[in-house]
């Protein structure tokens, strides 16, 4: 029986760094999907949930901290505790603990790692699922 490859949600609205995001993980055996602001994040992950959500927080629309507050809030726990990891610019403390209170499973900022760091964390989270 073939493994099930995972299905992951990037949610960024920099076309950039999605596509070299979604290109490491494709390249990795992931199957990727993209949302460009928080809106389609919440579309998407309603119409066909994801495995992970990989999710920015300042986008247009509905920033990530929206999106956080939409998907922990869902009265599906199934849905409510699908792993997600903040990727993100936003780097203070407030942000951070924003993030973390809204049960945010990691956090990380996009200046600090390569994509090849983004993958590893994303593999450690779906392995602890």
């Amino acid at each position: 029986m073939p493994e099930q490859k995972n299905n992951i949600l990037v949610a960024e609205d920099d076309v950039a760094m999605a596509e070299i995001v979604s290109h490491k993980l494709e390249t990795n055996g992931f199957i990727v999907r993209h949302a460009e602001n928080g809106v389609k994040a919440l579309e998407m992950f309603d119409e066909d949930p994801p495995d992970l959500l990989l999710l920015d927080l300042m986008m247009p629309e509905l920033d990530g901290f929206g999106v956080l507050e939409k998907i922990r809030g869902n009265s599906d726990k199934k849905l409510a505790n699908i792993p997600v990891i903040v990727l993100s610019n936003l780097w203070s403390n407030q942000d951070i603990l924003r993030a973390k209170a809204l049960k945010a499973d990691e956090f990380m900022v996009k200046a600090y790692f390569t994509p090849d760091e983004i993958l590893a964390k994303l593999k450690a989270v779906l392995a602890k699922r």
